[in-house]
Parts: structure tokens; sequence; C-alpha cells
């Protein structure tokens, strides 16, 4: 009788989709006989594995879908590695407030300092939060745009970058952009702006970013929108961006290294 019953409840909870009980019935049956668990804290223990089990699979979709590289922690990262790096700085992006303001936070640095370590540690913070990540590269990115706009199909692919809650921009300095294709980028970073965070990582400085996408006004646009309110991060030899211009050369800078006017 009793195997029949346990059997019926595994069936009955497949059917309702409670995978968590149809695979722990007999473990939290016999959880709440050790505990003398009265009815009530039966069914509460019930609902919480099941919730857990619902919570572990979510994370695993939002997980596979990110597209991370990889999945080292922040945990992982040795910030002695890094000694010019604020940790205070560290922690406060680990609170993930840049992501309910939904600012950037641009980690900045030479090739070899932890930058995309930080990155996927953040976006693997995030991911345990809740929030939908995509990580792509900007080599991936540019390629993507490109493809859907020779295929007329531009909009629903920005729209797709405008879902997750916060997009990871890996590996920008490594390549100049051709005007299409930083004209596609700076649309992409209009659509985000005040709509969804961004981390976005690279070994330029801020005022080398008009060489990088060719054309200083549209470089102007791109750097209003990710400087405004943002989180910067810079570590390594050289890494606090340039210390004669402490506004990162743009908002308040007296040098007119750039226009501070909006681009439209």
């Amino acid at each position: 009788m009793g195997e029949l019953i346990s059997e019926r409840i595994k069936r009955n909870a497949r059917e309702l989709k409670l995978l968590g009980l149809a695979e722990t019935a007999d473990e939290l049956v016999d959880r709440a006989e050790s505990a003398k668990l009265g009815y009530r804290e039966f069914l509460d223990l019930v609902l919480e594995t099941e919730v857990g089990v619902l919570e572990g699979r979510r994370y695993a979709s939002r997980l596979k879908l990110s597209g991370l590289p990889h999945h080292k922690t922040l945990d992982e990262f040795d910030i002695a590695f890094q000694p010019t790096l604020d940790p205070k700085r560290v922690a406060e992006l680990r609170s993930l407030r840049f992501v309910e303001r939904r600012v950037c936070a641009l980690i900045l640095g030479p090739p070899g300092v932890g930058k995309g370590h930080i990155a996927v540690g953040l976006a693997m913070d995030a991911l345990r939060a809740g929030y939908l990540v995509r990580y792509v590269t900007l080599d991936d990115l540019i390629s993507e745009l490109r493809s859907a706009d020779q295929a007329g199909k531009l909009k629903s692919k920005l729209a797709q970058f405008l879902r997750p809650h916060l997009l990871v921009l890996d590996e920008i300095g490594y390549r100049t952009l051709e005007p299409a294709d930083a004209n596609r980028f700076f649309q992409l970073i209009n659509r985000r702006y005040t709509h969804s965070a961004m981390i976005i990582t690279s070994n330029k400085k801020v005022s080398e970013w008009a060489t990088l996408l060719g054309d200083e006004i549209l470089a102007a646009a791109i750097l209003d929108r990710l400087l405004h309110d943002a989180e910067v991060l810079a570590g390594g030899e050289g890494l606090l961006l340039f210390p004669e211009c402490p506004s990162f050369c743009w908002r308040g800078c007296g040098c007119g290294r750039f226009s501070r006017s909006r681009s439209p």
C-alpha cells in the first residue's frame, strides 16, 4: 500500500510539474517522520524544497543563455594580484546597484590585468540574483549586427540585445570599427541607455575611443551615454585612466579633448 501511494504521489507531482517533489517525495516523508513534523511544517518543507528546485532550474537556464565564456566567480579572483584595485570599489560593483540603476560599469586596463574575470564574476553575481545576462565580445556583436542589417533584420536584432537586464560587452579596443559598424554600435548603446545596465571592458583609455570608432562626434555621443552616472573600475600599472583628467576626459573636463555637449 505504501509503495502504491508513493508512486501515485510521484506521478501526480510530475503531472503538476512539481519535479522536486517527484524526485524527493520519499526522502521528504522520511525527514518529516524522523523530525516528527506537523502537517503545516511538512507542507512548508515540501514547498521550500520545490521552490529551491525551481530556482535551480531557472538559474541553470539563465546561465546557459548568458553565453559566458567561463563561470569563474569573483570569489576566485585574487585581488592581491592587482593591488591598485580598490576592494571597496569591487564590493560596490558586487552589490549590483549599478544594475538596479541601469547604468554602465566600465572596467579599463591593459591586457592581462583580469578585466574579463571581473566582468564575468559580476555577471555570475547578477545571474544568481535573478537577472538575465548576455555576454558578447565586440567582434561578435559587430558581426551579429552587420549580418542582421544585411538581412533587413537589424531592428529585431537590436531588440534581442535589449532583453537582458545586464549586457556584458567585452574586449573593446582590439579593432577599429568601420563607419557603418560604429553607427550600429551607437544604435545599440543608445537603445540600452537608461533602459538596462552594461558592463564594458576595454584596453583603451576613454580619450582613445574617437580613434577606435573612427568618428569623434560619434565617440562623443557614445561616451556621453556610457559615462552618465557610470561606475568606473581601473587596475594595473597606468590604469587610473589618465591622472591629469579626473573626470575621465569627459564631463566637467577642461582639457578640451572632447566637446561636452550631447550629440544627437
